[in-house]
Order: structure tokens, then sequence, then C-alpha cells
């Protein structure tokens, strides 16, 4: 095994990542980022539009943590945790449940985005009881922590900034 020669562990641990995984997550808080600087800088209807479409781009990439946890348990087959299914269809019921307040407007639109996003960021807890299983590899903790939170935290701000 190579000795990883980076100044933290978090950067050693990314290294034992393919670099499209890396490129490709870390581009996926672009969008985001890009909405929550819409509704912070331009007023009005357009606001309102980029919170929405960030409430959809949150709950799909939400789903899609749902459709890997799902992977993985059918991977493990009969050795698969039992919460591991509840886990995989919880951010797909929660991702629909929110098409209400989407379509309910800013009233609800902004409390619901501050909770999905929390709910984004606590999704890492799922990631450490697989770790912690032995599961997943260690490498893939740090990533889905700096992701889960990058992308719960602009979650919750988009949210806040509308209210």
């Amino acid at each position: 095994m190579a000795i990883c020669r980076a100044t933290t562990a978090t950067r050693c641990q990314l290294a034992q990542l393919p670099p499209l995984a890396l490129l490709l997550g870390f581009a996926g808080l672009l969008p985001p980022l890009g909405l929550l600087l819409i509704v912070l800088l331009v007023p009005g209807d357009h606001a309102t539009i980029a919170a929405i479409v960030g409430h959809v781009y949150a709950a799909l990439i939400f789903s899609f943590l749902g459709g890997i946890w799902w992977g993985i348990g059918i991977n493990r087959g009969a050795d698969a945790p039992e919460w591991i299914w509840l886990a995989a269809v919880m951010p797909m019921l929660l991702a629909l449940i929110g098409v209400g307040p989407s379509l309910l407007g800013n009233a609800w639109l902004g409390p619901w985005l501050m909770a999905l996003g929390g709910a984004i960021g606590a999704s890492v807890l799922i990631d450490r009881r697989l770790i912690a299983l032995g599961i997943v590899p260690g490498a893939w903790l740090t990533l889905r922590a700096l992701l889960s939170v990058g992308l719960g935290g602009l979650t919750f701000l988009l949210g806040w900034a509308i209210i």
C-alpha cells in the first residue's frame, strides 16, 4: 500500500477515490450555489423559481443517495442490515412529500428547503454506520460528508434566504 504524503488525512482519503468521482461530486455543488446567488441577488419571481429549482435538485440528489444505499443492500444480499431498506426509501419519500411545499409557494418552500437541507446533511449518519459495519470504505465517508454538508448547507441557506 502506498504511503500518502498529503498534508491532511482528508486529502489522503480523497486521493483513494477515482478523480472523476471527485470532479463530478464537487461540480454537483455548483448548481445549488448558483441558485442561492440568484435568490440573494435577483428579487421577485426569479428568486422563487430558483428556490423551486433548488428544491427539485436537492430532492433528486437525496433520492440518488437512497438509490446508492439500496444498491449497497442488494450487493450485500442476506448480509445487508435490515434498516438499510428503510434508509434507502426515505429520501425518495421525503422528496415526494416536498412537492407540496414547492407548489404552495414561499410560505412553505423556505421551511421545507431548510428541513430538506438538514436531512441531506444528516444522511452522513447512514454512511457512518455502513463504515462501522465494514460495508463501505472509509474514503466513502470523507467524500460523502463533504458533499452532503455542502449540499445540505446550501439547500438550508436557500430556504432561509426566501423566508
